[in-house]
C-alpha cells in the first residue's frame, strides 16, 4: 500500500487520481500508526515551508516520516514535499526542516519571473530507476518560488534551467524526490509515478 501523507497543504486528490489510474492502491492519511505499516510513501505539498513543518509536527507526522525513510522504506517527495526533506528556508527563517538532506532552499533571483510556473524541461545529472524510461530533456510541470540547494551534487539526480540551474531532482537511498508535478506531467509523469510504485514492491 502507497501512503499519501495528508497534513493539509497539498493537492492530494490529483496525485491519488493519478497512482489509481496506473491501477496501485493507495492510502491517503495523516495517522502515523498507518504510515509505518505503508511499503511506499509519497509526501506531496503546497504552500508555505514553516506552515508545513507546523503542520507535520502538530499531526504527530514528522518523526515517523524522518524514521520510516532511515528504515528503508521509499519515499517520494513532490513540490514542497522535496523543500521539507531540507534543514531549512529562506521563506521561513528559524524553522527547521526534516533535515533529511543536508542543505537549504533559497528564493529564486529578482532577475526571473516568480513565481516559476508552467512546463520547463530537466536534464538528468544521473540515471536512476525513478527516471527509467523518460529521455532527457523530458517537460514536466513546475510551480513555485524557492528551489533547493544541497550541500553534496551526488544526490542531484535532474536539473533545470531558470535564469540559471537548480536542482529539481534528488535521490538518497530508497528516498527521492522532485520540485515538480509528476501527477500533472501527462505520460512523463505518469512514468515516473509508475516507476516509483515499482521501487515499492
Amino acid at each position: 500500500m502507497i501512503f499519501i501523507v495528508d497534513y493539509g497543504m497539498g493537492n492530494l486528490r490529483s496525485v491519488e487520481k493519478a497512482f489509481v489510474f496506473l491501477g496501485h492502491e493507495v492510502c491517503v492519511d495523516s495517522d502515523p500508526e498507518a504510515l509505518r505499516e505503508a511499503s511506499g510513501l509519497v509526501l506531496p505539498g503546497v504552500g508555505a515551508f514553516g506552515d508545513a513543518v507546523q503542520e507535520l509536527e502538530e499531526r504527530g507526522l514528522a518523526d515517523p516520516l524522518r524514521e520510516a525513510i532511515a528504515s528503508g522504506v521509499p519515499f517520494l517527495g513532490i513540490c514542497l514535499g522535496l523543500q521539507l526533506l531540507f534543514e531549512r528556508s529562506e521563506e521561513s527563517p528559524g524553522v527547521s526542516g526534516l533535515g533529511v538532506i543536508p542543505g537549504e532552499v533559497v528564493r529564486f533571483p529578482p532577475r526571473v519571473k516568480v513565481p516559476h510556473m508552467g512546463w520547463n524541461d530537466i536534464r538528468k545529472a544521473k540515471d536512476h530507476a525513478v527516471l527509467a524510461g523518460i529521455p532527457d530533456g523530458s517537460y514536466f510541470y513546475f510551480v513555485h518560488s524557492y528551489y533547493v540547494v544541497p550541500e553534496e551534487e551526488e544526490c542531484r539526480i535532474t536539473l533545470t534551467e531558470y535564469g540559471e540551474d537548480f536542482v529539481s531532482g534528488v535521490a538518497l537511498g530508497n528516498l527521492v524526490a522532485v520540485q515538480f508535478h509528476p501527477e500533472k506531467s501527462s505520460s512523463a509523469g505518469l512514468r515516473l509515478l509508475e516507476n516509483f510504485a515499482s521501487m515499492c514492491r
